[in-house]
């Protein structure tokens, strides 16, 4: 291989090179870029939270509190056909039907309000038989979100379902197997409702309060003696002091004779 070879080579690298650099500007030129504090919504190209990025980001804010689980009315919306669909991804594993054999995992038939770990004829994981209690809505709410995390150690395979919507459609559908259901929760009350509980509640202790306080003035009042207050009478002083004794008489002297 000759000069002329190698000057190919570098050639192409060289030219290689230039292309790459050409593209950059070309790129500068129809999107200019901008410093961080040049960045406006008129020169981004998506929406940006800058409240946000002024206060040092979402990690800097305060996660908010989340009120307790309306378990009333999730479970009076929840749509019942949908929980039947989620249930079949349980198919694998568990039967719904009443009588229904046992799987790998137990039969489903009526186990909203059944003890944990009680079916008869299932084997049961340490973890389920030490975890007692019942299957209350709360309960199978927690354990479908995360089998793992409610009872670690459980030998069900299934991760969890996560979408709490899909979650309550499938304890609605698991409600309805059964011929006696367990009630569903009633709905928690209104914000309103409780603030209106809550004064009226205030009220009632404060007047109960003020009966008591007026109660027990009269009944110290009517176990007080009569009198009590009044001070007692001074004696009265002696109008002229005490008389003295009379001098003893001197006894006469007798008379002498010489």
């Amino acid at each position: 291989m000759g000069d002329l070879f190698w000057n190919k080579v570098a050639g192409v690298v060289i030219g290689a090179v230039l292309a790459v650099m050409a593209i950059t500007e070309l790129g500068h030129l129809l999107v200019p870029s901008h410093a961080a504090h040049e960045l406006t919504d008129e020169n981004t190209s998506y929406p940006v939270d800058w409240a946000a990025i002024e206060s040092g980001g979402s990690g800097d804010a305060e996660p908010e509190e989340e009120g307790p689980t309306d378990y009333g009315l999730l479970l009076a919306n929840a749509d019942i056909s949908n929980g039947e669909r989620v249930a079949r991804r349980c198919a694998a594993c568990h039967t719904f039907e009443e009588g229904g054999a046992n799987g790998v995992g137990p039969n489903l038939w009526g186990v909203v309000g059944r003890q944990v770990a009680a079916h008869e004829g299932f084997s049961y994981s340490a973890a389920l038989q030490e975890l007692g209690g019942e299957w209350t809505y709360e309960a199978l709410n927690h354990f479908i979100e995360s089998p793992a995390s409610y009872a670690p150690g459980t030998a069900m395979s299934f991760r969890g379902l996560s979408d709490e919507a899909q979650r309550f459609d499938l304890i609605a559908y698991l409600h309805s197997l059964s011929n006696d259901p367990l009630p569903f929760p009633d709905p928690l009350p209104e914000e309103e409702e409780m603030s209106e509980d809550v004064s009226d509640m205030a009220e009632e202790a404060g007047e109960a309060m003020g009966d008591m306080a007026e109660d027990a003035g009269e009944q110290a009042a009517e176990m007080m003696p009569e009198g009590e207050d009044a001070a007692p009478a001074e004696e009265p002083a002696a109008d002229e002091p005490a008389a003295e004794e009379p001098a003893a008489e001197e006894e006469p002297q007798e008379e002498g004779g010489h």
